[in-house]
C-alpha cells in the first residue's frame, strides 16, 4: 500500500490532501527524513507532523461513554465520534460501535473496524456476555431475577422470548444484569415489564474485559492483544 493510500485510509485527509501534505514535507521517518509518495516504511516508523501514525486496521478502542452522546451520526445532537480524533470518523474501513448504547446510558463502549470481530461480539448466537449496573426508580420486589433468568420473558411488541439474563441484587434499588443479546432498549424494557423504571444504566464489562478504573468519562484507549483476549473470554461468574 502506497503512502498516500495508507494515510487516506487512516483518515488523515483525502488523497489529494494527503498528497499535498507529503509534498510539503509533513511525513517523515524516525530520523526526520521526508518521505516520498511511493515510500512505505514500517508503520511504526512513519511520522505525520512529527507524531506517530494511528494504529492500522484492524483497530479496537475502548471508550468510556458519558451520558448525552448518541452512537449514530444519523441521530441529532452530540455523537460519540466527537469524543474521538476527527480523523477516526474518516477511516477506511469504518470504525463502528460494538452494540450501541443509548443516549442516556454510560460506560464501556468498544469501537472496531474489524467486521468479523463486530459480528462475533454482537450476534446473540455467539453468547458474548455484557454486564450492566442498573439503578431503579423503585425497590426490587424479588420476582425480577427468576423472571429474567427464565428465558420466557417476551417484551411488548415482540414474539421471540429473551435469552436468560442473570440478575444480581446489589441494593434496594440497584442490580447487576448480564445480557448475551442486545435488543432495542432491552434492559429498560425488561424492568418496565417487571413493573419498574430504570433511572441510570452503565455498561461495566464486555466478556471478561471490564471498564478500566483509570479511564475517565469521555476518554478512550486502544485495546492491546491481552485486552482483546479478555473481551473474547467469558468471566468466571457467567453461567
Amino acid at each position: 500500500m502506497k503512502l498516500v493510500r495508507l494515510l487516506a485510509n487512516l483518515g488523515y485527509g483525502s488523497r489529494k490532501e494527503v498528497q499535498r501534505a507529503i509534498r510539503g514535507g509533513a511525513v517523515t521517518d524516525l530520523d526526520g527524513r521526508v518521505l516520498g509518495e511511493s515510500e512505505v516504511p514500517p508503520h511504526d516508523q512513519i511520522r505525520y507532523h512529527g507524531e506517530p501514525l494511528d494504529p492500522p486496521a484492524p483497530l479496537v478502542i475502548a471508550l468510556h461513554k458519558p451520558a448525552g452522546y448518541t452512537c449514530s451520526t444519523d441521530d441529532p445532537g452530540q455523537t460519540i465520534y466527537e469524543l474521538l480524533p476527527e480523523r477516526f470518523s474518516a477511516r477506511t474501513p469504518t470504525l463502528n460501535p460494538v452494540g450501541r448504547l443509548d443516549k442516556d446510558t454510560t460506560g464501556l463502549l468498544l469501537l472496531t473496524d474489524d467486521g468479523q470481530l463486530l459480528h462475533r461480539l454482537i450476534h446473540p448466537k455467539k453468547h458474548c456476555p455484557k454486564v450492566y449496573h442498573v439503578t431503579l426508580d423503585r425497590p426490587l420486589e424479588g420476582h425480577e431475577a427468576p423472571l429474567f433468568a427464565s428465558g420466557e420473558l417476551v417484551l411488548k411488541s415482540e414474539t421471540q422470548p429473551l435469552l436468560p439474563a442473570p440478575l444480581e441484587v446489589l441494593g434496594e434499588k440497584e442490580a447487576r444484569i448480564t445480557l448475551e443479546e442486545g435488543r432495542y432498549h432491552q434492559i429498560r424494557r425488561m424492568f418496565a415489564a417487571a413493573g419498574n423504571h430504570v433511572v441510570a444504566l452503565k455498561r461495566l464489562a464486555i466478556g471478561a474485559y471490564e471498564l478500566p478504573d483509570d479511564l475517565a468519562e469521555g476518554d478512550w484507549r486502544v485495546l492491546t492483544p491481552d485486552d482483546l483476549a479478555r473481551v473474547l473470554a467469558k468471566p468466571l461468574s457467567t453461567p
